[in-house]
């Protein structure tokens, strides 16, 4: 069996070097060359709140030959329709592509390689890409933990293969309503994801202020009623019922979910979103597959979603070179 990791950047590199060090065979794959490379010759560097360098192997697209059974994809969505019909040649005929990617990916891909070949996975932690060959893990070791689903009725053949890979790891829920999953992932990545790029920030540093917490509440609220509207069910975080947590219909609940807040990040707090890191690096963002996303549901079902188009308005406006992450942006709301 052959399993690949394409795409691996901080998150990829951080997985593929625990799967290694379990003493199982994986791949990693990333166009950047220098950390290929530096991969090649030193193994993966992992720092942050856990500390240790593994060998593994690793490689550039250009060398990748043969077919694999299964495929983890962690590149940006931007360019799905061209990176998972190029990827279809490197899968066996019943293998099986993963995508670890934010916002509601699974449908598209499944229009290229067909459903049952497909399995979405979301990750309750994060990373971010110190240097070449050094990744940092920015979430604490006990909230390393993964939500696996899939879109068809029927289990591709993989399926149990891909959950032992993911618990050399962390924990892995197997879910039955993986919408419910998808968007529980997409509202934290729309309130946090989305404020930490909005003002150049950790995802605590965006909780603490009361400012850009009202913010970060509103979007939660967003993501809340549109799902509402939509009749999805979203899903519990590592045990906890964020809808009944963060959800309110009057002041009580209002006040109790603008102070639960910075609590109930508090294990990711150092998190710094990857749409942050893109522009960081000068590179267009996913927030139309995140923040975005949560906007064109609410279209589909009715349900407004101001704040969240706001942040989709600011961050390609930030894309743009007309305004830069900063605290000063949240005069904009």
């Amino acid at each position: 069996m052959r399993v690949a990791i394409y795409g691996a950047g901080s998150l990829g590199t951080i997985l593929g070097a625990y799967i290694s060090k379990a003493g199982l065979k994986i791949e990693l794959i990333n166009r950047n060359k220098a950390h290929v490379e530096a991969l090649k010759a030193k193994g993966a560097t992992i720092v942050g709140t856990v500390q240790f360098c593994q060998p593994v192997v690793a490689y550039t697209p250009d060398e990748m030959s043969g077919q694999y059974d299964i495929i983890f994809l962690m590149t940006k969505q931007q360019h799905n329709h061209e990176v998972v019909n190029m990827l279809k040649e490197y899968l066996t005929t019943d293998g099986v592509l993963v995508t670890f990617q934010n916002g509601l990916p699974e449908v598209q891909i499944a229009s290229i390689l067909g459903e049952e070949r497909v399995l979405g996975c979301t990750v309750a932690w994060g990373a971010t890409l110190q240097s070449p060959g050094v990744c940092e893990l920015t979430s604490a070791p006990d909230a390393l933990s993964f939500s696996l689903g899939a879109i068809s009725n029927q289990r591709n053949k993989y399926f149990d293969k891909v959950k032992e890979l993911l618990e050399k790891m962390g924990t892995v829920d197997v879910e039955d309503n993986f919408i419910g999953t998808r968007w529980s992932k997409l509202l934290i990545n729309a309130a946090f994801s989305g404020m930490s790029a909005v003002l150049g920030c950790t995802f605590g540093e965006a909780a603490q202020p009361r400012a850009s917490r009202r913010i970060v509440q509103a979007l939660i609220k967003e993501c809340i009623d549109v799902c509402h509207a939509g009749n999805i069910r979203i899903e519990p975080v590592q045990g906890k019922d964020i809808v009944k947590l963060l959800n309110y219909t009057n002041s009580l609940k209002r006040a109790f979910s603008f102070f639960i807040i910075p609590i109930a990040i508090r294990k990711h707090a150092k998190l710094k979103a990857s749409m942050l890191q893109d522009i960081e690096k000068g590179k267009l963002t996913e927030v139309d597959a995140i923040n975005g996303a949560v906007s064109e549901y609410g279209r589909r079902v009715g349900c407004p979603t101001p704040m969240n188009d706001r942040v989709v308005e600011i961050i390609h406006k930030i894309e743009r070179g007309e305004l830069t992450p900063s605290f000063e942006n949240l005069k904009l709301f």
